[in-house]
């Protein structure tokens, strides 16, 4: 499939269910990641994604095709109050943070994770804020590579549990 261009924007209302399958489909294949039956409750978020955008400085970015389809998405928090993780995070001042970030596997390799990581740093440069923090899993190896290259630096006091997968936090400083 060729792709000319992907536009990084915040999901319209119409596209939340949509972007909600799509975070389901991807995070469910992960090698190595629970399954719906073992964390029905993230995968009840993942699914209802659009809710997240009700938190307050939250929105839900996707990368969309010029064809109109929904390529790959991710929640940017800009006050980490609302970030909604286990572990300190949620305690964090001055930083901003993303969480959720899926890309359609028929899109994997044309850097929409990356372009939807670099608009997450931006906005939180725009909103002053002088870190980024996020989390991830080494079932998303492929996420923690991009964000090593891209600067991240692994945080030990961001680490935490979810259930019985470990999750690993990172921080990039601006």
């Amino acid at each position: 499939m060729k792709i000319e261009k992907i536009e990084i924007r915040n999901a319209r209302p119409d596209e939340f269910e949509s972007l909600g399958q799509l975070m389901v489909k991807v995070y469910s294949q992960l090698e190595g990641f629970p399954k719906p039956d073992e964390q029905p409750a993230y995968y009840e978020m993942l699914a209802t994604i659009g809710q997240q955008t009700q938190k307050p400085g939250a929105e839900l970015l996707v990368a969309v095709t010029e064809q109109g389809i929904i390529a790959g998405g991710v929640v940017y928090f800009s006050n980490m109050q609302y970030y909604g993780s286990g572990g300190t995070a949620t305690q964090e001042k001055n930083a901003s943070g993303f969480r959720l970030l899926a890309v359609d596997p028929a899109f994997r390799g044309l850097g929409i994770g990356y372009q939807l990581t670099r608009e997450c740093i931006e906005k939180a440069r725009v909103h002053k804020n002088q870190q980024v923090v996020i989390h991830t899993t080494k079932a998303m190896q492929t996420a923690w590579n991009m964000y090593v290259k891209m600067g991240f630096d692994r945080s030990l006091d961001l680490d935490f549990m979810q259930g019985q997968l470990p999750v690993f936090g990172f921080r990039l400083k601006l």
